[in-house]
């Protein structure tokens, strides 16, 4: 093709990630250098049946008049990634000359908002990612052998956690696990104790949303894995079954290599979509127990007499740095491997 043609026919997505991706990049990290105006307060005079008293109060017009001279706040560089709500170079400073181990040093990271959103969001990335891989491949395996009478009723029932909206199947599992929830009903008897709440436990929370990440993602991985079975070539599964491979080692010799493609792009995907978990946490009312980076930034923008615009920038910031990190060395190991092919 050429490059006059080539040109041509990618323009409407350039343009389109431009518009819709790149400028919108642009204004938040602009935003994030900036902080919301202070307050201007007068000294006002209330008079009471008996008494008067002076009081502060915020004058309204001249806030107004401050904001509307320079709507994007007080300048702030860089401040706002180091405070205390994000990066916090001098609480972590601190922390690790006070602290004697690790234990203590990761406690005190913990009572920090940032570092404490920052380990569960990791977490969940990182125990989500390579389950629902592997669990979608083996449900698409499964699958992909059960007789086809049931195989069109199996596939929907395979797919249910895609088509039920997320914030309406993580309010049916938290309604499950309460103590009136079967679940939660459940587990009281097991274990013998009615006082026994995973909402009450940190580790039983995390495990919750944990649980249901995987299972509201596993749809997908299924069906991206099923596609590519039917793909997966006829004679090189015969060849490997006449020369003695059982079932298990025709699928790690065999299909799991023809399917690193799509390996590849599933773990792009999950490890995108896990890093910004959001819906599970506000379903689950967790917040008290786990927060993740998304969760800061709609605390910061859900309302209240003053929207911080800048904290939510910068952490929108963050998030991004975080998922590029996230992302290199698989796209360095593609980049590698389709070089190789090349060769």
């Amino acid at each position: 093709m050429k490059h006059k043609a080539f040109l041509w026919f990618i323009l409407p997505s350039l343009a389109a990630m431009i518009l819709f991706i790149a400028l919108p990049i642009v204004s938040v990290t602009i935003q994030s250098l900036f902080v919301e105006h202070e307050q201007v307060m007068v000294e006002v005079e209330n008079c009471g049946p008996f008494t008067c008293e002076k009081v502060l109060q915020v004058d309204r017009a001249a806030t107004e008049a401050i904001r509307e001279e320079a709507p994007l706040g007080r300048f702030n560089g860089l401040g706002t990634y180091t405070n205390r709500k994000h990066l916090a170079f001098e609480e972590v400073g601190a922390a690790w000359n006070t602290t004697e181990s690790w234990g203590a040093f990761l406690g005190e990271l913990l009572n920090l908002p940032f570092y404490k959103a920052l380990i569960f969001t990791l977490t969940y990335t990182a125990v989500v990612t390579p389950f629902v891989i592997v669990l979608g491949l083996a449900v698409a395996l499964a699958v992909n052998g059960i007789p086809r009478a049931v195989k069109g009723p199996t596939i929907f029932v395979s797919l249910l956690p895609m088509i039920v909206t997320p914030l309406i199947g993580a309010l049916i599992l938290f309604w499950m696990v309460d103590a009136d929830g079967i679940i939660g009903a459940t587990l009281q008897r097991i274990f013998d104790d009615p006082n026994l709440s995973l909402k009450a436990s940190t580790p039983l929370t995390w495990t919750m949303l944990i649980v249901y990440g995987i299972w509201s993602s596993i749809p997908f991985s299924f069906i991206v894995f099923y596609a590519g079975l039917q793909t997966v070539p006829s004679e090189t599964l015969e060849a490997a079954k006449i020369d003695g491979a059982s079932r298990w080692q025709a699928v790690r010799y065999v299909v799991v290599p023809y399917m690193m493609p799509l390996v590849v792009f599933i773990t792009l995907m999950q490890l995108m979509d896990n890093f910004r978990v959001f819906e599970p946490i506000v379903s689950f009312s967790a917040s008290a127990k786990a927060t993740s980076l998304s969760y800061i930034i709609f605390n910061d923008l859900r309302g209240g007499d003053v929207q911080l615009f800048g904290s939510a920038a910068a952490t929108s910031m963050l998030t991004i740095l975080g998922i590029i990190l996230l992302l290199t060395p698989v796209l360095f190991r593609t980049w590698a491997d389709f070089n190789r092919k090349r060769v």
